[in-house]
């Protein structure tokens, strides 16, 4: 009976995305500079933060000016000086405003299959890498539509590679990111 009860919990046991176990897998140390490109309201920002410490820096970019009040309050509150929030349409040559080669990581999570120049994102995220800079794409995977946005807005993992190699990225691996994601590692 135990066991019978047991096996049915781990069948609900569903994974979604936990920030600081992806960042764990990656290769992100203190005084890095991070650039979180949609960051909405911090889901990644913050711990990032707290992966790079004072000595590192959190650009979160963002269209919506909203999405960025709301990181610099808990910035505030939490009494994080490493963050800089940005407002920026990523979807123009130069959109973030930062500087060429001045990344060492950008994160782009989740917001790919909301963007219709989604070449042009990828783009800025090279641009704005160091040599050797690391992007994390995290999307939407086709495996199951009960949850998330439709077939239609997601990004294809097979779409995905290709536009990281039409971009001049390399493929390092992928990573596990959730039951409804997937998660690859591109190098600049």
């Amino acid at each position: 009976m135990e066991e019978e009860k047991k096996e049915k919990d781990e069948s609900f046991g569903l994974k979604f995305i936990n920030p600081r176990a992806v960042i764990d897998q990656l290769e992100i140390i203190v005084g890095m500079s991070v650039g979180d490109f949609g960051s909405g309201t911090g889901y990644f920002t913050f711990p990032l933060a707290d992966k790079v410490e004072q000595g590192g820096c959190v650009y979160a970019l963002d269209i919506l000016k909203e999405k960025l009040e709301a990181i610099e309050s808990e910035a505030k509150i939490l009494r994080l000086s490493n963050i800089v929030t940005k407002r920026a349409n990523l979807e123009l040559a130069g959109g973030s405003k930062m500087e060429s080669d001045s990344l060492d990581w950008v994160f782009l999570v989740t917001m790919l299959f909301q963007n219709k120049n989604k070449k042009t994102v990828l783009d800025e995220a090279v641009r704005v890498l160091k040599k050797k800079g690391k992007i994390l794409v995290v999307e939407w995977n086709t495996l199951d539509f009960s949850f998330g946005p439709k077939k239609e807005l997601r990004v294809p993992k097979e779409e995905m590679l290709i536009l990281s190699q039409d971009s001049g990225l390399s493929i390092l691996r992928e990573i596990e990111i959730s039951d409804f994601h997937y998660g690859i590692i591109l190098e600049k």
